[in-house]
């Protein structure tokens, strides 16, 4: 049994993932946020078909849920939303904005759940209370102040559900405008715009069972045990039987090496665990799509051996035939494709991308999911299409245990998107929403979230409205976006609880309080429903069981309701009707979108049902009405090539990263016990030998500095050095502490997401440890 740390210090980790470390951590979690004993009951109905949607991730559940579907970072989520800590009216009386803004993002997160509307009184530096009434007005009047509608955005977490999502678009786009930034345009939104071009839908094409069937897991850029932990159990099922799992991350993560079920009561009792990942390639950070290209063209080599040698293909040349486009243009750029030049970019030897290769061509059924470590880089949507590519040419789309897994985030992000939070909308999309509802949808597109801050920056957009999130924490370039909110005329943020973007405000700024996930939503005396859509597109219900933290909350889907009522009134859409009942709203999502039929009586079944994915039954929605071969060359004029070209080795990429303890930009505590780190957070992962090379000893502290061509210095002070098994000239440290570091003017081609996986950085002995020896 691992012992308890409560000071700062760095020590290995030698325990599995999951196992009794997790039951301890899920009560110490629930004793800190002081959760009243009846609603520890509450996790028995977390991810079941009568219960609630976990408010974390997006890992999908089992039709057939057994007694136990939640994870250790689960029943965080659920504990800081169950706290019984409450910030009230006499708390902000006590606090000024000044005085807030001093206190950690942690600090902020442990004042519990947010009891009353607030209001900015810039005379006292604090929050006022205010009427939901009165502050619907003050919303209404500050948007019909604008000279036009774009000078608003409107942004949108992952976190809300499809009824306040879908009220929420209807609303902006009948105000006058698509200026929808979203936690998408941060995450996955090279996944979203990548996929269409190859397959035709920008989202996966595998579903739970598919997993049950696969025999190969190519793991992409992702840590499971830690951002969406449920789906361990289901890489332990499948190595369990047999499948070959691939880690392929520049990190070595714990949970992918071996994981102790805490619902098996053997490996419980026996101290066992379970292998998970076979084989570890740990590509240089942005080094993913020249691997990813070196298996394709290896894979073609293997092809082209067997042709000569009379041997079975390796192609499934039947499926390439048959459903694809573009595929000779592809091999021919494979062939003339320099072998050195991918083994240099991808950060990895000719021996590990063989032994890829092998994995790959030898599974029948191969699944590839990724994350964050795909879509965070410049070439981001180059990557998706290289792995669609490679996918394709074994026909490892549309077949049963095989498919393409984006994993994403939040636990809406793709009901969100779904419904129309989108600030790129399709012309069919607006027509159909258009017809429905009698108006004439803005066409031109909107503003996303790096769009966004620059336009505030710039005084062009004025009032900025947050449907949950932590919108200056999550974002790049932090002291720019303080900026960017401040000068705005309005900023709302609607929220469960503190955090800094409320202390980053508007001349004038509302905090509006919400209902949690976990809690019951009664409207007219009858409890609501909502719905959310999981990373493998299953659309099901969740009801609240928690009584509310307050008597003067208001649900997301009645606050945006209100909003739209003060602002446009009722005449032409019976807002306030909306939110008095969702089934209303669930009758005009399914009059808009294809695929929800019978919506209400759907979700009535436990376990709800699939959205279809065209790309899943091998129909393709592209403009060959084939799926497509992308060819990409590898891209040499990069900024980290440009920055290594001023600097030489000095230069570091860094890669900015989430601790066990958090979710987002929330933070829960202040370990990482898989990592070793335990009670503190400003640490730096960087391999001994480039410690050693940069002169500096495992234990010292350094400053961070980013290297950049529009004349902002950037910084990030005071972090200790972490030996780690990382790839060489590689580092890792967490965010929000290091989104300072993030220019905002990085970002990816076509996806325009923050580059938050590969910036390049200059590391300096700390200025103030310094100070103080001296």
């Amino acid at each position: 049994m691992e012992k308890s740390k409560s000071k700062a210090s760095i020590e290995p980790y030698h325990h599995a993932a999951g196992g009794w470390g997790a039951v301890k951590y899920v009560a110490i979690n629930l004793i800190k946020e002081k959760v009243a004993g009846g609603n520890y009951r509450t996790l028995f109905k977390q991810n079941q078909p009568e219960g609630f949607d976990c408010p974390g991730c997006a890992w999908p559940d089992r039709q057939h849920a057994s007694t136990f579907e939640f994870c250790e970072n689960g029943v965080k989520a659920v504990a800081a939303e169950a706290t019984s800590k409450r910030v009230t009216p006499e708390f902000f009386q006590k606090n000024t904005v000044a005085a807030l803004l001093e206190q950690s993002d942690y600090e902020l997160e442990q004042h519990g759940r947010l009891t009353d509307p607030m209001v900015y009184d810039a005379v006292t530096d604090k929050y006022v209370p205010i009427a939901w009434n009165d502050a619907f007005q003050l919303i209404a009047t500050h948007l019909h102040k604008l000279d036009n509608p774009d000078q608003a955005a409107f942004y949108t977490s992952g976190r809300a559900g499809n009824e306040a999502a879908f009220v929420y678009q209807l609303f902006v786009r009948m105000f006058g405008t698509n200026n929808f930034p979203d936690c998408s345009n941060m995450c996955h939104e090279a996944t979203s715009r990548g996929l269409p071009a190859t397959v035709g839908v920008g989202k996966g094409t595998v579903t739970l069972d598919d997993f049950e069937h696969a025999d190969t897991l190519l793991i992409f850029g992702q840590n499971p045990a830690t951002n969406h932990p449920r789906m361990l159990g289901e890489l332990r099922e499948c190595s369990k039987r047999g499948a070959v799992i691939v880690s392929i991350n520049p990190l070595r993560e714990r949970g992918l090496e071996r994981f102790t079920d805490p619902q098996s009561m053997v490996e419980m009792l026996t101290m066992s665990s379970t292998k998970i990942a076979s084989t570890f390639i740990q590509p240089k950070l942005g080094g993913d799509f020249a691997l990813i290209k070196g298996v394709a063209k290896r894979t073609l080599e293997l092809d082209d051996e067997a042709v000569a040698e009379g041997r079975e293909r390796v192609l499934d040349v039947a499926f390439i035939e048959q459903h694809t486009a573009g595929f000779d243009a592809f091999a021919a750029d494979l062939r003339a494709q320099d072998w050195q030049e991918l083994i240099d970019e991808a950060g990895v030897s000719r021996k590990h991308i063989e032994t890829l290769t092998r994995i790959y061509v030898n599974g029948k059924r191969v699944i590839a999911t990724w994350g964050m470590g795909i879509t965070q880089h410049k070439h981001s949507v180059q990557t998706v299409h290289m792995l669609s590519n490679l996918m394709m040419m074994r026909g490892n789309i549309g077949r049963e245990g095989a498919g393409l897994c984006p994993v994403r985030g939040h636990s809406n992000v793709q009901g969100n998107r779904t419904v129309g939070i989108e600030e790129k909308p399709s012309r069919e999309f607006l027509d159909r929403l258009g017809k429905v509802f009698d108006f004439e949808p803005p066409r031109e597109h909107g503003l996303d979230v790096v769009e966004t801050i620059h336009e505030m920056i710039e005084g062009h957009v004025k009032v900025f409205i947050g449907l949950g999130g932590n919108f200056v924490m999550a974002t790049p370039d932090t002291p720019r976006t303080f900026d960017a909110l401040r000068s705005c005329e309005l900023t709302v943020q609607i929220t469960t609880k503190l955090n800094r973007s409320h202390l980053a405000h508007g001349r004038n700024a509302l905090i509006l309080p919400t209902l949690g996930r976990t809690e019951i939503d009664v409207q007219n005396g009858v409890p609501q429903g909502v719905t959310v859509e999981d990373s493998m597109s299953m659309v099901h219900i969740s009801y609240g069981m928690n009584k509310p933290a307050s008597k003067n909350l208001m649900s997301e889907t009645a606050i945006v309701a209100n909003i739209a009522h003060a602002t446009l009134g009722s005449g032409k859409v019976d807002w306030l009707g909306y939110a008095a009942d969702y089934d209303r709203i669930r009758d005009a999502i399914e009059s808009v979108l294809d695929g929800f039929e019978n919506y209400n009586e759907r979700i009535a079944k436990p376990g709800g049902f699939h959205l279809r994915v065209a790309s899943r039954e091998r129909e393709w929605l592209t403009d060959t009405g084939k799926a497509n071969f992308i060819a990409h060359p590898v891209q040499r004029d990069t900024p980290i090539r440009r920055a290594r070209a001023l600097h030489g080795e000095k230069l570091m990429t860094l890669m900015t990263t989430r601790s066990h303890d958090q979710y987002n930009t929330t933070i829960y505590a202040l370990d990482d016990r898989y990592r070793g780190v335990f009670g503190q957070r400003r640490v730096v992962f960087m391999h001994p030998e480039d410690i050693e090379m940069l002169g500096f000893k495992a234990g010292e502290w350094v400053d961070m500095s980013t290297v950049w061509d529009d004349g902002i210095e950037r910084h990030a002070n005071r972090f200790l050095i972490v030996a780690y098994d990382i790839p060489r000239g590689c580092i890792g440290a967490y965010y929000p502490e290091t989104n300072p570091l993030v220019p905002l003017h990085s970002t990816g081609d076509i996806c325009n997401t923050p580059t938050s996986k590969s910036i390049p950085v200059l590391l300096t002995r700390s200025q103030e440890e310094m100070a103080l020896a001296a």
